[in-house]
């Protein structure tokens, strides 16, 4: 790793296309030199070099990627993101031969010894997921995924005289006026009925890749691949369906008494999704300041929150690693990501002037922390499994609280209620969206109408108040357009879900002890992803979310907490 890199500021970070050719040497090199390896040494060997002749690889596919976000009609970025995407297959092709060798490497024990058990584990899991069969398949499913990406980041509506776009239009469909809220919310959803045809299609082609990946790997449908992608090896399908139906019996009742008290509060007879984001009469709390404002407080939070996070923001700021304004041609959504060349993480927002610049910001400084802290792992092992990554993020939500008085000022104790209140009725929403995926991968043959359908009854049954009052693409079942990660990362969703049960577990050991509870976090933080899911739960003193009767004992302060809270005041 070149040291000038570390010293580095995000702007100068200088983009080189890949050499996939030569990577794909080095790496076909490097397995012929394990297969050959006369001792343990040799083979360790292999492993090291190969971390380093892929970084670079890594770090300029990332970039491309946080560039192509920032910009999505930088023609630049385009090409580079089209080249990546019709070339990395072949890499993967070359990647599984090393992984092969090392799996079944005569030093497998001192390789263990080295690297950890858990590393032969997600190699092994990886076997399963991929063969040169499917390399054209993944070329066309990336290529597709991004189809939908820039399809929406081109979208806009004029708007007292202006173009927007879906995110800076969501901004005014919170807002406290009645008709603003509604004229808003309309042209959002004239943008999804205009594009419904496209996005039919775009995930129809989609779920037919995916599927056919699936059976030439030799399984019966999408889900078994799909959780091997997502590198789950502690729990399965049917885990998850037992959970999802925690969600229904417990939290799905405490929604619809939230939302029935949200009607009364501010005022309307019947709740629609007009109505839907106002949870106050007087509106919703929103921060008091933009972008340079928000960063110079988070700064003084992470400041005071501890020591570790101290360190983190202060590089984080130094190094100008956030793009965070919403602008026209951004990709939509907020991420976090990492740069292995410049050790450095990167957080990506589209701030709007809602509640949500504040949540994101937290959210994804809760990742960008994880990972600064587990950044000497080797890579496998700089982030765990995306359930458990979630954690870190939606606990430093809560971690944060104390300092919201910064953000809100006098509406802190507002946001405060308003924040956790959507933690709970986010559960069902996360549900829902897990087992329409589960539907549509065990049905590929479903026409995009009969699609709609099941989301539709779905909703129903997950969140059973919501009345779309006659918007015709939300009664015909096309909310889901809007959810990126049923395109682009496919059961990836759920994963929000038990890390939120985790973070209400950090919530309740914070409210009684703050030392103790962030000395569990940070040793959260610190193992990075060298354990799967239901062992870092232990490192961190986490009850398991899949066990019956978790996520009552979760929620069940939090209930205790609203009820104590006079909303009408707000």
């Amino acid at each position: 790793m070149n040291k000038e890199n570390l010293d580095l500021k995000f702007g100068d970070y200088n983009y080189v296309r890949p050499d996939f050719e030569k990577l794909i040497a080095d790496i076909r090199a490097l397995t012929q030199r394990l297969v050959n390896a006369n001792t343990s040494e040799q083979a360790v060997a292999t492993y090291n070099e190969l971390n380093e002749v892929s970084g670079t690889t890594d770090s300029m596919m990332t970039l491309a990627n946080i560039k192509n976000s920032i910009d999505t009609k930088d023609e630049f970025f385009d090409k580079e993101m089209q080249f990546i995407q019709e070339n990395y297959p072949r890499v993967q092709e070359a990647e599984v031969e090393y992984v092969r060798a090392f799996v079944n490497s005569k030093f497998r024990k001192e390789l263990e010894e080295e690297f950890g058990v858990y590393l032969f584990q997600k190699y092994e899991n990886y076997l399963l997921t991929f063969n040169p069969s499917i390399m054209e398949d993944l070329v066309e499913e990336s290529k597709v995924v991004m189809e939908y990406q820039k399809l929406l980041s081109a979208c806009s509506k004029e708007w007292n005289g202006e173009q927007l776009n879906i995110v800076q239009l969501s901004k005014y469909s919170q807002d406290s006026d009645a008709e603003t809220r509604r004229k808003a919310t309309n042209l959002i959803s004239e943008i999804y009925e205009e594009q419904t045809e496209k996005l039919d299609e775009i995930y129809d082609k989609i779920v037919k890749i995916r599927d056919r990946m699936a059976k030439k790997l030799g399984y019966k449908n999408f889900i078994e691949l799909g959780y091997k992608k997502m590198g789950r090896v502690d729990y399965n399908a049917k885990d998850v369906e037992g959970y999802r139906k925690q969600i229904l019996e417990t939290i799905v009742p405490i929604c619809n008494k939230l939302r029935e008290e949200q009607s009364k509060r501010i005022g309307v007879d019947k709740l629609t999704f007009y109505d839907e984001p106002i949870f106050f009469k007087t509106g919703n709390p929103a921060p008091h300041g933009e972008e340079k404002w928000l960063v110079e407080r988070a700064e003084k939070m992470y400041s005071e929150l501890s020591p570790e996070t101290k360190e983190f923001f202060d590089f984080m700021k130094t190094k100008d690693l956030f793009d965070l304004d919403s602008k026209g041609t951004k990709a939509a959504g907020g991420y976090c990501t990492y740069l292995r060349n410049w050790r450095s993480p990167f957080i990506f927002a589209n701030f709007n002037g809602t509640t949500h610049d504040v949540e994101v910001l937290t959210h994804e400084a809760g990742h960008a922390f994880q990972v600064f802290s587990s950044r000497d792992y080797i890579p496998e092992y700089t982030w765990p499994g995306m359930e458990s990554a979630e954690i870190h993020s939606m606990s430093m939500e809560f971690f944060t609280w104390p300092w919201m008085d910064l953000f809100f000022e006098e509406e802190a104790d507002k946001f405060r209620y308003n924040h956790i209140a959507h933690c709970l009725m986010f559960l069902p929403y996360g549900a829902l969206v897990d087992e329409f995926q589960h539907i549509v991968y065990e049905n590929p043959e479903l026409s995009p109408k009969e699609r709609r359908e099941k989301y539709r009854e779905l909703e129903k049954k997950y969140l059973p108040y919501r009345d779309y009052a006659g918007i015709k693409v939300l009664e015909e079942g096309g909310f889901w357009f809007r959810q990126r990660h049923i395109y682009q990362m496919p059961f990836y969703y759920i994963d929000y879900t038990l890390a939120q049960v985790c973070a209400f577990q950090f919530w309740n050991k914070d409210r009684k002890d703050h030392k103790f509870a962030f000395a569990d976090y940070l040793r959260l933080c610190k193992t990075g992803g060298t354990k799967p899911f239901l062992q870092l739960l232990e490192v961190a003193n986490l009850e398991n979310p899949f066990i019956d009767g978790t996520i009552k004992k979760a929620v069940e302060p939090i209930e205790e907490y609203l009820n104590s809270v006079d909303a009408s005041k707000f």
